[in-house]
């Protein structure tokens, strides 16, 4: 059974709280560093690895920014083990994200604690800016969300947060609560004897449980459900056929920045960027002449065709792609769209759990009989 441990704050305490929280897990030994959003003196909030406990005062786990996916620094951080317990602090998209990494053997989690934060959605990069200027704080942002209030002068958190059903972190050891746990408060849940341990050590006191959080993030989840399925739906009505769809793409200009930015795009060498697609004059001058003219640069479509059949799978609608793209096109939906199918298809869900296999990966004598006309 899972052992709560509460946070309570007055107006503006509340990072101070969770600083004090990290410092203790520090100074007692329960982890050796804590990767977790800080503030920085500019530049906003980003992802930092802290291995001294005075510097646990800039912590601010709930900023409603995720400038780089948790994960790929996850996979950065222990794909060579560095032998150091490290506790990381994530959102819900990013543990999925490191789950199916620690599949494809790009994270190690041996030495990781893993703490997931209840996300409430996150804005983008200079719309957080915009959100610190008007005199934002991630206690403001948290009050306003959790009674539905993310919208603020002409900017909202991203298409991806606004659809995203997983809003409470899973396969997490600890979790920081903020859902269902009443106005200035923030519980500390420790899920599993790894994150139990961890509380202990840090010296906090368990006790009270946040009695309607279960059915407050049942409540966020179906809400948002519902949009996800409403925008599926009309994506899948937009396009419709390829011309619809290198219309929606029309804009890519092969900048690969979603590739960079998405968190299990897992492959170390890109085909993109090797001899495959490095065309010689002659090439394009055919291609050219075949229509009498070519559209530069040319494999764009194939491109993102390419990325919807390698991660279907595995995409955990995280946004990235979106965030990252300078033209403004919005890939989220349409990958989302695609995994859904795919997913589906194989009974699969990213991130659900670090002990199921992943698809295609091995082989079954009796899988897709139905497709292949085996007989069983």
């Amino acid at each position: 059974m899972a052992k709560f441990a509460k946070l309570s704050f007055q107006k503006d305490e509340m990072n101070q709280k969770l600083a004090a929280f990290f410092q203790g897990m520090l100074e007692n030994g329960a982890v050796d560093a804590v990767l977790a959003p800080m503030a920085q003196a500019k530049n906003g909030v980003r992802m930092s690895l802290v291995t001294s406990a005075v510097h646990t005062a800039r912590v601010d786990p709930f900023a409603p920014i995720a400038a780089v996916s948790g994960a790929k620094i996850a996979s950065s951080l222990t794909v060579r083990p560095s032998g150091r317990k490290v506790a990381m602090v994530l959102r819900p998209c990013e543990i999925r994200a490191v789950v199916e990494l620690s599949k494809l053997k790009q994270v190690n989690l041996d030495d990781v604690l893993m703490i997931g934060m209840d996300c409430l959605g996150r804005y983008e990069n200079t719309d957080f800016a915009k959100f610190q200027e008007q005199g934002g704080t991630s206690e403001s942002f948290l009050e306003n969300a959790l009674v539905g209030k993310t919208a603020t002068d002409g900017f909202d958190i991203t298409g991806a947060c606004k659809i995203c059903e997983f809003p409470a972190a899973e396969n997490a050891d600890m979790k920081l609560a903020a859902i269902g746990a009443g106005a200035g408060s923030v519980f500390v849940e420790a899920v599993t004897p790894k994150g139990e341990e961890a509380l202990e050590k840090s010296g906090m006191k368990t006790g009270e449980t946040p009695a309607g959080r279960d059915d407050a993030v049942k409540k966020l989840a179906a809400a948002r459900t519902e949009a996800k399925d409403k925008k599926l739906a009309e994506l899948r009505d937009e396009v419709n056929s390829f011309e619809a769809l290198a219309d929606k793409l029309a804009g890519c200009v092969n900048c690969y920045n979603c590739r960079v930015a998405c968190p299990v795009c897992y492959c170390k060498e890109c085909v993109f960027i090797t001899d495959t697609f490095r065309h010689n004059g002659e090439q394009y001058m055919m291609w050219a002449d075949q229509g009498g003219m070519l559209k530069l640069p040319n494999d764009t479509m194939f491109f993102h065709l390419t990325r919807m059949t390698h991660m279907s799978l595995y995409c955990v609608g995280c946004g990235q792609c979106a965030s990252a793209c300078p033209n403004g096109i919005d890939p989220m939906p349409l990958f989302r769209a695609c995994a859904e199918k795919t997913q589906a298809r194989f009974n699969y869900q990213p991130g659900r759990s670090v002990d199921e296999e992943l698809p295609l990966a091995g082989f079954k004598s009796d899988e897709l009989f139905e497709v292949t006309g085996q007989v069983k």
